[in-house]
């Protein structure tokens, strides 16, 4: 664990469940976390875009009709 992790849980102790106002166990998020889901979503779409036209595509050629 982080320092901080180990401080705000020794801090919270008292109380489990609750943390001090403004403090996260997570942390701050990253600079580039909304780039990142972006990349992540047009992935997943490119990718389930691809499973539909191979699927038309082994329709089309590969089945028998």
């Amino acid at each position: 664990m982080h320092d901080t992790e180990s401080e705000i849980l020794r801090q919270a102790a008292g109380e489990p469940g609750t943390l001090l106002s403004g403090q996260s166990i997570l942390g701050e998020p990253e600079p580039w976390e909304a780039w990142e889901t972006s990349l992540c979503l047009w992935s997943i779409g490119i990718g389930i875009a691809g499973l539909v036209i191979l699927g038309v595509l082994v329709n089309l050629f590969l089945l028998p009709g």
